[in-house]
C-alpha cells in the first residue's frame, strides 16, 4: 500500500460451496424451468465468496455469504413447490468453519469491526451474514430493495424474512450520473466514500437491480467483484451469461465489464462463486 493509497488489504472470506446446474453456469436455449425442474447433473462444488475490503475509514464487505442456518435449520426455507424449487436450484454445503464470523477472525477481524456491507444483490447466498452486522451501514441498490415489494417474490430467491431484519442499518443506494471517462462505458455510479477507490457501478441482469465494485489502488491491478454477473471468469470472457435472470440485460452489462477490460488489461474479475476467484485475488495482491 502506497502512503495515499486507502485500501490496506483486500481479502476473501468462503461460507461454505455450492453446487449448481451447468445450465446455471452458462445459459443455453432451454428455458429457465425447464432445465431446472429436468436436469440431472450438479457442477463441482463452488465456493459462496464474500469480499473483506479494509479501507482508512472503516472494514467493508461486499456481500454477506450464506447463512449456515440454510443447511441445518429445516424451516429456513419456503415450503411448498417453492422449496422444490430451491432444492433442484442449488445444493450447499457449510460446515460450522465456514461462517462469515470465523472466516473474518481468521483474518484477524471481527464481525463487529465491519463498517459497511455492500450486498451485490439479495439472493440468499449473498445475504447471510446480515444477522450478524447489526451495527454496520447496510447497502443495496434502490432498485434491488423494491423488488422486495414484487409479487411472489420467494419464488425469484427473495426470501425477506432473511432479509429485511430488525435492527439493520439499511441504505438504499440510488447510483447517480457520472461522465469520468476511466469509468466508461459506465454512465452511473456510486463512490463510497468519494475518494476513488470503491466505486459501485450497475450490472442488471441477474437481479434487477445487481451492482458490482470497482476496486482501484495505485500501482495495483484493479478488481472488479461482479457478484452473480458470472459464475466462471473464463466463461465470461467468451461472452456467455448465466442461465438465471434477464438473459438480455446479462448480455448488456457482461458487454460493459468486458468494455472496461479491453480498457484495463489488468482488471481482475471476482465473482461469487468462481473456483479461481481466491487464487486470482492473492497473485493480484502480491
Amino acid at each position: 500500500m502506497s502512503l495515499d493509497d486507502p485500501i490496506r488489504r483486500v481479502s476473501v472470506v468462503s461460507t461454505g460451496h455450492v453446487k449448481i446446474r451447468p445450465d446455471h453456469v452458462a445459459s443455453t436455449w432451454r428455458p429457465t424451468y425447464w432445465w431446472l425442474l429436468t436436469s440431472r447433473k450438479w457442477t463441482g462444488p463452488n465456493p459462496i465468496n464474500a469480499y473483506v475490503i479494509e479501507h482508512r475509514d472503516g472494514l467493508v464487505l461486499f456481500d454477506t455469504g450464506q447463512d449456515r442456518a440454510s443447511v441445518t435449520e429445516p424451516d429456513y426455507f419456503p415450503g411448498g413447490f417453492t422449496k422444490v424449487l430451491y432444492d433442484r436450484l442449488a445444493s450447499f454445503e457449510i460446515g460450522p468453519e465456514e461462517t462469515l464470523s470465523v472466516g473474518l477472525n481468521r483474518l484477524g477481524y471481527a464481525v463487529g469491526d465491519v463498517r459497511t456491507a455492500v450486498l451485490s444483490h439479495l439472493h440468499q447466498d449473498h445475504i447471510g451474514g446480515l444477522g450478524e452486522l447489526g451495527q454496520a451501514d447496510i447497502l443495496v441498490s434502490r432498485t434491488e430493495w423494491a423488488t422486495l415489494s414484487s409479487p411472489l417474490p420467494e419464488m425469484r430467491g427473495l426470501m425477506t424474512r432473511h432479509i429485511d431484519l430488525p435492527g439493520l442499518r439499511w441504505q438504499r443506494v440510488e447510483l447517480g450520473p457520472t461522465d469520468d471517462p476511466s469509468l466508461a462505458p459506465f454512465r452511473s455510479s456510486h463512490d463510497l466514500f468519494g475518494d476513488g477507490s470503491l466505486v459501485l457501478l450497475p450490472t442488471p441482469g441477474h437481479t434487477p437491480g445487481s451492482m458490482s465494485l470497482l476496486v482501484r489502488q495505485p500501482g495495483r491491478p484493479p478488481f472488479m467483484m461482479v457478484g452473480d454477473l458470472t459464475y466462471d471468469v473464463h466463461v465470461f470472457e467468451d461472452g456467455h451469461v448465466p442461465g438465471v435472470g434477464s438473459r438480455r440485460r446479462l448480455r448488456e452489462s457482461t458487454t460493459m465489464v468486458n468494455q472496461m477490460r479491453r480498457r484495463y488489461s489488468d482488471l481482475v474479475i471476482l465473482p461469487a462463486h468462481d473456483p479461481g476467484a481466491a487464487d486470482r485475488l492473492a497473485q493480484a495482491t502480491v
